[in-house]
C-alpha cells in the first residue's frame, strides 16, 4: 500500500471488533502482515473465540490492561493506567519497526473514554503512524479531534440489543 489510511469503528452498537477482525482476515487472505493489540479483554478468562482464530491466521497479537474497572471491581485503576500506556509504548515501537500492512488497536477508545490516556497522548500516537500502515482502532467513544484525523470512520449505532431485556453474553456470538 502506498498510502494507509485511519479508519475508526466507533459507537455504542454491536460489530466494532467483529468488523476490526473481519478486516484482519480479508488482510491475510491477501497475505498481508497484520498485528492486532487489544485493551480491556482477557481471553484467558473470557475465551474470545476471535483471538483463537486470528492466531491460527497468522495474527500476530498483543494485549494490555486486560482488566477494566467496571468488571474487575478490585482492580486498582491507577494498575489500568499504567498498563494502557505500557500498551501505547509498545504500539510506538512496533510501529518504528515497519513490519505490518495492517495494525489494529481494538477498545482503545475504552481507554480513552475511561481516562486511562489522554486524546492528546492518541493523537500523538497517529502522527507516529508509517506512512504506508492501515490502522484500525475500535470503541465506544471515540472523540471529534480523533474522528478528524480519521479517514475512514464508522459509527455502529444500537437500536436495540439484547442485554436491554436482559439476555446474558453468549459464546460464539459476544466473544
Amino acid at each position: 500500500m502506498k498510502k494507509g489510511l485511519i479508519q475508526i469503528y466507533t459507537g455504542d452498537g454491536k460489530g466494532k471488533t467483529t468488523s476490526a477482525v473481519g478486516l484482519a482476515i480479508r488482510a491475510r487472505g491477501h497475505n498481508l502482515k497484520v498485528c492486532y493489540v487489544y485493551f480491556h479483554k482477557d481471553p484467558e478468562r473470557f475465551g474470545y473465540g476471535e483471538i483463537k482464530c486470528l492466531k491460527k491466521l497468522g495474527v500476530d497479537i498483543f494485549g494490555f490492561a486486560k482488566a477494566h474497572p467496571h468488571f474487575c471491581k478490585k482492580t486498582k485503576t491507577s494498575k489500568i493506567y499504567n498498563e494502557c500506556h505500557k500498551g501505547l509504548k509498545f504500539i510506538e515501537k512496533i510501529f518504528i519497526e515497519k513490519k505490518y500492512d495492517i495494525f489494529i488497536i481494538d477498545e482503545i477508545f475504552i481507554s480513552l473514554r475511561d481516562g486511562f490516556i489522554s486524546e492528546e497522548e492518541l493523537i500523538q500516537l497517529l502522527k507516529k503512524k508509517p506512512k504506508n500502515l492501515e490502522l484500525i482502532l475500535t470503541g465506544r467513544g471515540a472523540t471529534q479531534k480523533i474522528i478528524d484525523k480519521a479517514d475512514l470512520v464508522s459509527e455502529i449505532r444500537k437500536i436495540k440489543h439484547p442485554y436491554d431485556v436482559g439476555v446474558a453474553n453468549r459464546k460464539g456470538i459476544d466473544f
